[in-house]
């Protein structure tokens, strides 16, 4: 069994181990493949991205090459990409915030719903609404009266405009009718070392990033954001049983490259995704991560681009209702 345990997070850009061997004749890819995560390393989608990536190195026959791009919400990742040539060597990892940064930016330097060819769905999972151990409030009922009661006092952490962890504050104290102070942050993993330290009070956390922390005693959790419980966290409610009725908030991501990105490339891609993603040691990491694959039928690049073009609208609506004005 391959051993999947994480990566320094010292290091930006990481090379994965793979066989020397290429593919026949020179054919797609003929060279190491940049894989982009719009992240800081470390936060989840640093570690979704090098499961995946070690796998489809393997399979492609070429290095996979981790190259964190933080900053703006995951939206300078995304730019790297948009300006990388389009045949197949750079690749992009991201998770929901790809397609609502579309509505919270005014300028971005590429156009969300044409710049990005989608490869394919990888997996999905909710947040959990975490705290400092001192937070005053045991329970996801306490946690929801406090911030009514203080009303623009409590602090929620973040990891930039357009960050899930932004998205996921800003519905909570909409669907709550109540402030929250937020407190935007370069990257998870500096929001998530303020909640272990105690200098921020909330912080809507990814599964993936949150178990460690919550197992080890380092945070309190409260509930998860989806309608369905998480068999890894069996003592936490959803915020719909909290009391937060319809709250339903599922973080995904998936796959990219470039606008112009040939079809056989695309599929070849995809293929090579797919068997990361059935591989048994890559899906049991998963499952210990508190995330669920997406069905094999909802994996293929047309599954991808019709999810993709769904949440830029759905978003683009959460964001008028919320009367979120564009930065």
């Amino acid at each position: 069994m391959r051993n999947f345990g994480f990566f320094s997070v010292a290091t930006l850009v990481f090379t994965l181990t793979v066989p020397n061997a290429s593919l026949a004749q020179g054919v797609y890819p003929s060279k190491p493949i940049t894989m982009i995560v719009p992240f800081a390393a470390g936060g989840a989608s640093d570690i979704i991205a090098r499961l995946v990536g070690r796998s489809i190195g393997e399979t492609l026959g070429q290095q996979v090459i981790i190259e964190n791009v933080g900053g703006a919400g995951g939206t300078a990742g995304a730019a790297r990409l948009a300006k990388a040539e389009a045949d197949g060597h750079t690749l992009l990892v991201h998770h929901l915030a790809i397609a609502a940064s579309a509505s919270l930016y005014k300028n971005l330097p590429y156009k969300a719903n044409e710049a990005f060819v989608p490869v394919g769905l990888i997996n999905s999972g909710p947040y959990v609404i975490t705290a400092r151990l001192g937070f005053p409030a045991n329970t996801a009922e306490e946690m929801l009266a406090y911030i009514k009661r203080e009303n623009g006092k409590v602090t929620m952490a973040h990891s930039g405009i357009g960050a899930g962890s932004h998205l996921c504050a800003t519905l909570l104290s909409q669907a709550i009718g109540a402030e929250v102070n937020q407190i935007a942050y370069r990257g998870a993993s500096q929001s998530t070392q303020d909640i272990i330290s105690g200098n921020v009070d909330l912080l809507c956390e990814q599964t993936v990033t949150a178990l460690p922390h919550l197992e080890g005693k380092k945070m309190k959790g409260f509930a998860v954001t989806s309608i369905l419980p998480v068999p890894q966290l069996p003592g936490l409610p959803t915020l719909d049983k909290a009391g937060v009725k319809g709250f339903d908030l599922t973080n995904w991501h998936g796959l990219y490259a470039p606008k112009g990105t040939p079809a056989a490339v695309i599929e070849k891609l995809n293929a090579s995704l797919q068997k990361a993603l059935a591989d048994k040691d890559v899906r049991e990491k998963f499952a210990t991560l508190g995330t669920d694959l997406f069905p094999v039928s909802e994996r293929t690049p047309a599954a991808h681009e019709a999810k993709f073009q769904a949440e830029l609208l759905r978003w683009a609506e959460v964001t008028k209702k919320a009367g979120i004005q564009p930065q």
